[in-house]
């Protein structure tokens, strides 16, 4: 088991343990049976029939993915699940035969000395609203019918529109219409913002919440007895939905930015959704930002999303009326606070985390509880002092420019944060660590450890010219500076991701991403991509505290120091992985002395205090 001080978690030799780890896996979004990748086209309606068990690999292949990632370094995984995995058959109706599954899986990972955290994950709401997360069968207690999504454009899915209309990274815009936005209100301010919406005699907001928790309760009931298991999230990637929202007749924006695609704004969405027809903006990412660049008509066959005989929330709520054939808006600001101004962070989402993180201990005491905020967001995560106690700011950060262009550009960035073009590679190296400074700042003022629960690469970059030639060279840059930023900072980490099934055509089967480090597709490496890029030395267990640890990839140089404690008996470790030295290392040690044991060398110090390692390539 592993305890906390401040930043560092310690292990039970008192040696503080850095977390470097990859998100398992991908493709666990979506169903193994019936297959779920999104280019299948479906209407969901097996939504209650499927299962997860194979995801994130079949029982057959578990040793084999685990070796390659131990031998890869990695000592942490933030293992995937979803409540549509555990609860799809219908409320309350749990499926054993995957949580058995589950259970199985995650014990082997102990069995390859992995520390393993549950991540129980989501984007944007569900699979039936173009991403991963919740059952289907949520939407019929709230009166929608999902079928209806992609007509009324409440939702822009795969499983419909490939190829013809799904540009790369499109699913991201669900976040802003209508089906997601009002699921994730709903969930986290249904009792202020839909108090007459009720669920089987409950209000919303308590029925969809509770329903989750015991959902992840039963994960847990599972996993209790496992010391390598280290915690839970609390939930992938929150969203407000809607609120906050100032004004309903503005689209939604991300970080104070236009997003490409439809402008809908939250009336366009709740009049196109009831079945009306709007005209809307179009905007395109351009090469300096993201540009409107026409219009068009949403919802011209006039569908509504409701399911007959079911009321529209938020005309009940009183958003928004007919009168004499004509939507008209009544309460523009019915989203922006409830008696007095409200933050979604501080005011809906800490609430929630603190009641999951109390229903999970009962089951799993003591255990660690991520927490993440919005991507992207510059709300400040507030925390309460008397709330950190076994927390882990668990963010997630990416290259925002990378992650929507799919190309990585040498000598300019655009620094999303602070709404401005950055350049030169220095430029860029100063973002990042900016960026990532910022979010272990904030853990700092807390007192409890950061670890970037996602950042990654997406490997198809340049129109997948990395396939065609077998040349990784821009991913192994790219991912390198951004492991040059987390080691600057001594960040805990787990990158995403390592998806089993992930193929050069179809990716991580979802939406087009294809950010997995494997691929049965990539014949050399063991089936690794850029692997030179992840697969780097750095301090697993250090007998004192690290203080600084920085590596040269293009010259294999090493160095590591940290201020050795006498008290602590066991060694230092630091991984040494072959694929950066082919050739054997060239170890010096000021301060103590040190042993080559297979991948790692092994430094012991007498005395307190600082301690310097250097390797080298022979």
């Amino acid at each position: 088991m592993l305890t906390t001080e401040k930043e560092w978690f310690i292990d039970p030799e008192g040696r503080i343990i850095l977390l470097r780890g990859v998100n398992l896996g991908g493709s666990t979004k979506v169903p193994f049976t019936p297959d779920g990748a999104t280019h299948l086209e479906t209407d969901f309606s097996d939504h209650r029939d499927v299962s997860f068990v194979g995801r994130p690999f079949p029982r057959e292949e578990a040793d084999d993915h685990y070796a390659r990632l131990k031998g890869w370094g990695f000592n942490c995984l933030r293992f995937l699940t979803t409540w549509e995995a555990i609860e799809h058959k219908g409320p309350g109706e749990y499926d054993t035969a995957y949580l058995d599954y589950l259970e199985e899986i995650v014990e082997k990972a102990g069995d390859y000395g992995f520390y393993v955290f549950v991540d129980p994950h989501q984007d944007v709401w569900s699979r039936m609203t173009g991403g991963d997360g919740a059952p289907g069968w949520l939407f019929e207690k709230v009166g929608l019918d999902f079928t209806k999504f992609d007509q009324t454009d409440a939702a822009i899915l795969m499983q419909y529109r490939y190829p013809g209309n799904y540009p790369p990274m499109c699913w991201s815009q669900n976040y802003q219409r209508f089906a997601a936005a009002t699921m994730f209100t709903l969930f986290f301010g249904g009792e202020d913002f839909a108090p007459h919406l009720y669920c089987d005699g409950q209000p919303v907001q308590e029925y969809m919440q509770g329903h989750y928790i015991n959902a992840i309760k039963q994960v847990a009931k599972r996993l209790k007895e496992f010391d390598h298991v280290i915690g839970y999230d609390c939930l992938n990637e929150p969203h407000p939905g809607f609120i906050g929202v100032a004004d309903l007749t503005t689209p939604l924006k991300v970080a104070g930015q236009c997003m490409p695609g439809l402008q809908i704004s939250p009336f366009d969405a709740m009049v196109s959704a009831a079945g009306g027809s709007r005209t809307v903006k179009v905007a395109k990412l351009k090469r300096f930002g993201v540009k409107i660049t026409g219009e068009t008509v949403i919802n011209p066959g006039k569908v509504s999303c409701w399911l007959p005989g079911r009321e529209d929330i938020w005309r009940k709520e009183g958003v928004w009326e007919i009168k004499e054939n004509e939507p008209v808006l009544l309460r523009p600001h019915h989203f922006a606070s409830v008696n007095g101004p409200k933050t979604f962070f501080r005011d809906y989402l800490r609430p929630f985390i603190n009641r999951y993180a109390t229903e999970i201990r009962k089951i799993h005491p003591e255990t660690f509880i991520f927490i993440e905020g919005e991507p992207f967001h510059p709300e400040t995560m507030e925390w309460g002092a008397h709330d950190t106690e076994n927390v882990v700011n668990a963010s997630h950060w990416y290259d925002a420019i990378m992650l929507l262009t799919k190309k990585f550009p040498l000598m300019y960035n655009y620094d999303i944060m602070a709404q401005k073009l950055v350049f030169t590679k220095r430029g860029i190296k100063t973002m990042y660590n900016r960026q990532l400074s910022k979010i272990k700042e904030a853990s700092t003022r807390m007192g409890m450890p950061t670890s970037i629960g996602e950042f990654g690469i997406p490997f198809d970059m340049n129109n997948k010219k990395a396939y065609r030639t077998g040349d990784f060279s821009n991913q192994v840059e790219a991912l390198t500076r951004i492991y040059d930023a987390l080691d600057s900072l001594l960040l805990h980490s787990t990158l995403w991701n390592y998806t089993a099934d992930n193929t050069n055509q179809w990716g991580d089967q979802w939406n087009l991403e294809d950010f997995s480090i494997f691929s049965r597709d990539q014949k050399s490496k063991n089936g690794g991509r850029a692997v030179n890029g992840f697969c780097r030395p750095y301090a697993r267990k250090t007998a004192g505290e690290p203080v600084e640890m920085s590596f040269d990839q293009k010259k294999g140089r090493f160095l590591f120091v940290f201020k050795a404690d006498a008290a602590i008996k066991a060694p230092t470790e630091i991984y040494i992985p072959s694929v950066q030295y082919p050739h054997g290392v060239t170890v010096t040690v000021d301060g103590g002395r040190f042993e080559k044991v297979k991948d790692c060398i092994l430094v012991y110090t007498k005395n307190s205090g600082m301690c310097t390692v250097k390797i080298c390539r022979k």
